[in-house]
């Protein structure tokens, strides 16, 4: 692939994988107007991610197994219009219970362009390089979160429900895009048969290999560290730091840069250091970010920007210099079957995530010192997941 088309392919997928971002950041700023209308308690509000999210993890078993049977293109096609579609119904919801509905049709078509431009990447791309483009994939990605919720405060004086129709139009432009300018990496002779044994066959091959789960859960749950603050960014922004609506960029910007920041020097240092060396390097950054954040959130007489969200930017770039390593370590481990495996390297995570956002953030978000102390558990767990790991012989 020449460079010019491999530039237009990861701004593609970079857009791609955007989508899932702004569908949990973009509405955050309007938790309070949604919940003044629907008379909804904060807990009942955070559902509203926690239905996405399980959605979400529970459709991305099979992105990745249709895109191997069907095509990558085609997959995607589908799943931008059906999020586009629940989009646009969540703007026109009479009640929470049919928003639910909604952002739960949300997640379960969110996943693909993530999911199965991760294969495609792996398709394209080999060694050295295919690191470089997901770097830069992550790069891009990693925008979203900080410009979401900045969209989102700004869309805010249109009303809450402006949001979903800002994501509706941006399915609109992403699908016009793959429409033209995806191509079909995934020829039909190397296609998998769609056939459920097949399917339940390759999924029991994945999960009975030690190495691929624990190197699934590990990614996971590094990226859990951050969600800990992205679940409860509410809670974090308007009653710890004592924010608005409008100052959610102030959260989120510094988190992201670090995000950016770790994809750019991932990609730059691909082929240059060995992939063992920044893993380590990533992990000491984290855990010594993670510890720093623990104590200033413990000792400190009040928790204030910036001082609050500096130690997340340590955590935040180290969790984007192991990201890249981890993901093609784990879709290196079955090249024959990347989209299943990318699926459910994507469904082992969210487990993860999911349960944050619903059951831990809410147990923990009202002091800083519990959003810490959680975060840096979950670095913890995704250090000695990744080390469990590298004991286990790979598969031959």
């Amino acid at each position: 692939m020449d460079a010019r088309r491999a530039r237009a392919l990861i701004l593609l997928l970079a857009g791609l994988s955007m989508l899932g971002p702004f569908a949990i950041d973009t509405f955050f700023p309007a938790f309070p107007a949604m919940a003044a209308e629907f008379g909804a308690s904060p807990f009942a509000m955070q559902q509203t991610l926690s239905v996405y999210l399980i959605a979400y993890a529970c459709m991305s078993l099979f992105h990745g197994g249709l895109s191997d049977a069907l095509g990558r293109r085609p997959v995607i096609l589908v799943a931008l219009a059906g999020f586009g579609l629940a989009s646009i119904g969540a703007a026109l919801a009479p009640s929470l219970n049919s928003l639910l509905v909604f952002r739960a049709l949300q997640g379960l078509t969110a996943g693909a362009g993530v999911i199965v431009g991760r294969a495609i990447v792996r398709d394209c791309f080999e060694g050295a390089r295919a690191q470089r483009v997901m770097s830069a994939i992550s790069m891009l990605f990693g925008i979203a979160p900080a410009v979401a919720p900045i969209v989102g405060g700004l869309l805010l004086a249109l009303g809450w429900r402006s949001s979903f129709w800002f994501l509706a139009a941006l399915t609109l432009v992403l699908w016009i895009g793959c429409w033209r300018g995806l191509p079909e990496t995934h020829p039909p002779s190397a296609r998998m048969p769609l056939r459920w044994q097949d399917w339940l066959a390759s999924y029991r091959m994945l999960g009975r290999d030690r190495r691929f789960v624990l190197l699934s859960f590990a990614a996971g749950a590094n990226f859990a560290a951050l969600f800990t603050y992205i679940s409860a960014a509410p809670a974090f922004v308007f009653d710890i730091m004592g924010m608005n609506e409008r100052q959610f960029g102030y959260f989120f910007v510094p988190v992201i840069g670090g995000m950016v920041l770790g994809a750019f020097v991932s990609g730059k240092l691909a082929g240059h250091a060995q992939p063992e060396v920044l893993l380590r390097r990533a992990y000491v950054l984290m855990l010594s970010a993670g510890l720093i954040n623990l104590a200033y959130a413990a000792l400190a007489p009040e928790v204030r920007w910036p001082w609050a969200v500096l130690p997340l930017m340590g955590i935040s770039l180290g969790v984007a210099l192991a990201f890249p390593i981890l993901s093609i370590r784990i879709l290196d481990l079955y090249p024959e079957r990347r989209g299943s495996a990318s699926s459910l390297q994507m469904f082992l995570s969210l487990l993860i995530n999911a349960s944050v956002a619903g059951v831990v953030a809410p147990l923990v978000q009202a002091k800083a010192s519990g959003l810490a102390l959680t975060a840096l558990s979950m670095t913890i767990l995704g250090w000695i997941l990744q080390s469990l790991a590298e004991r286990v012989r790979p598969r031959v």
